[in-house]
C-alpha cells in the first residue's frame, strides 16, 4: 500500500463479466479502472473503497490491496508479512481471519501460508485471530508473487439487505445487474420478467432507474477497520440521488408464492411503488401499457430445476408469445442449454462466453428490438 490515499483496489466479478463491470465502474468516475481476470482494478484511497461498496452494482466484493512482493519460501513470507503496517488498516480489538490460495509457486501449501501471515499479524498488532473473524485478510500467491488484501465488504455484495425470501436457484443481484447492463439497460425503459421468482431482475432494474445506491441498506466490514472515518461515511451515505422514473417495472410468475416473495422484497427495497407483480402463465403474458423496453428472463434450465426435455415446450411458448405480442421490445434470456434457447426461435444476436452461475455455466442470449 503506497499511501493511504493511493493504493490498488480490486472489485471481483464472475469470470466472463469483467468487461461489464469495467463499463459500470468507468461510468461512475473511478480512477484508472482496468479489467483483469476475475474483476477490475482501480486506484484510490479509503473513500473510494467506501464508495465502491456503496455504489457499484456488479461487484461481488471490494478488496483493498495492502502489499505485493516476490516470495519463494515460508520464512521469507513471514518476514515480509511482519513489515506490513497492519496497524494502519486493522484494529487490535477486532478479530480477523486469513485465507490463502497458491498457484504456480514454490510456496504451494495454502494452509501454511495462511498460518504465517496470521501469526505475523497477531504478533505485530495483537489482534485476535478466529475462524469466524470479523475481518478477512486474503493471501494470494501466484507465480511466486504474494498479494495481501483485506476484504472491505464483509458479506458478499449481492446481499443488498432487502431480500429475506428467495426461491429455488436465485440469480444473484450483482450478476443480474451485469446482465441488465449487457442488454443495454440504462434505467430509461420498462423492464418485464415473465418468470420473476423472487423479483431480482425487476427490483434491480427499478433501483437502477431510481438511482438508489445498492449498498444503502447494509453494513460493511470496512466500518471495523482502523482507517474508518464514521463522520465522512455518514456524509457519503446521506447524499440523496433518488429520482422518480418515468416508467414502471413488471414481473409475473405462475407461482403465487413467488409473487408474494417479490412484492415483499420490493417493499423492503423501497421500490414497491415502481414495481408491479402479477400471477400468470407465459401464455397469458401481455406487454404493459407504454413504450417498449426489455424482457429479461432466467427460466428453468433442466439441469437446475425440472427436466430439459419437458422444458422445450415452455421455451417454445415463451418465444411465440414474445414474437407475436412484444414488437419493439428487446429480449435477454439466460440459460445453460443452447438447445432450449434455440427452442424459442427468437432472433438472438451472437453470444458472449458462458459465465459460472450456481455450479453451471450460463449464457446470456440477447435480441435486438423484435420486429
Amino acid at each position: 500500500m503506497s499511501t493511504d490515499k493511493d493504493f490498488e483496489i480490486f472489485l471481483t466479478a464472475p469470470p466472463g463479466l469483467e468487461a461489464a463491470l469495467f463499463a459500470e465502474i468507468r461510468g461512475k468516475g473511478f480512477r484508472q479502472p482496468k479489467p483483469v481476470p476475475g474483476g477490475v482494478t482501480l486506484r484510490g484511497g479509503w473513500p473510494e473503497v467506501w464508495r465502491a461498496n456503496l455504489w457499484v452494482r456488479g461487484a461481488g466484493r471490494v478488496l483493498a490491496r495492502l502489499d505485493s512482493f516476490r516470495v519463494t519460501h515460508l520464512a521469507q513470507l513471514d518476514a515480509r508479512a511482519r513489515h506490513v503496517p497492519w496497524g494502519h488498516v486493522l484494529r487490535p480489538d477486532v478479530s480477523f481471519r486469513v485465507e490463502a490460495t497458491c498457484a504456480g509457486s514454490r510456496i504451494y501449501h495454502s494452509g501454511a501460508a495462511a498460518e504465517r501471515v496470521e501469526k505475523a499479524i497477531r504478533e505485530t498488532l495483537g489482534a485476535p485471530a478466529a475462524p469466524d473473524g470479523e475481518i478477512l485478510v486474503r493471501v494470494r500467491i501466484e507465480d511466486d508473487v504474494c498479494t495481501l488484501s483485506v476484504d472491505t465488504s464483509g458479506e458478499p455484495l449481492h446481499k443488498r439487505g432487502y431480500k429475506e425470501a428467495v426461491n429455488a436457484a436465485p440469480m444473484r443481484e450483482t450478476m443480474a445487474a451485469l446482465f441488465l447492463r449487457q442488454c443495454g439497460y440504462d434505467g430509461q425503459e420498462p423492464v418485464l420478467d415473465p418468470m420473476c421468482g423472487s423479483g431480482t431482475f425487476v427490483i434491480e432494474a427499478a433501483e437502477i432507474a431510481a438511482r438508489l445506491n445498492p449498498g444503502r441498506a447494509r453494513p460493511f466490514a470496512f466500518e471495523k477497520l482502523a482507517s474508518f472515518d464514521a463522520e465522512a461515511w455518514q456524509r457519503m451515505r446521506a447524499v440523496n440521488s433518488r429520482r422518480e422514473p418515468a416508467v414502471r417495472f413488471h414481473g409475473s410468475d405462475r407461482d403465487a408464492g413467488a409473487i408474494a416473495m417479490s412484492r415483499a422484497n420490493a417493499a423492503r427495497a423501497g421500490v414497491e411503488a415502481l414495481t408491479e407483480f402479477r400471477q400468470g402463465t407465459v401464455s397469458e403474458l401481455q406487454p404493459p401499457e407504454g413504450p417498449p423496453g426489455l424482457v429479461i428472463v432466467n427460466p428453468p434450465y433442466g439441469t437446475r430445476i425440472g427436466d430439459k426435455g419437458k422444458l422445450a415446450p415452455l421455451y417454445r411458448a415463451l418465444g411465440q408469445v414474445l414474437a407475436s405480442r412484444f414488437s419493439g421490445w428487446r429480449v435477454g434470456l439466460i440459460t445453460s442449454e443452447p438447445m432450449l434457447a434455440r427452442a424459442t426461435a427468437l432472433p438472438f444476436l451472437p453470444t458472449e462466453a458462458p459465465v459460472p452461475h450456481g455450479g453451471l455455466r450460463v449464457t446470456l442470449y440477447r435480441t435486438a428490438a423484435l420486429p
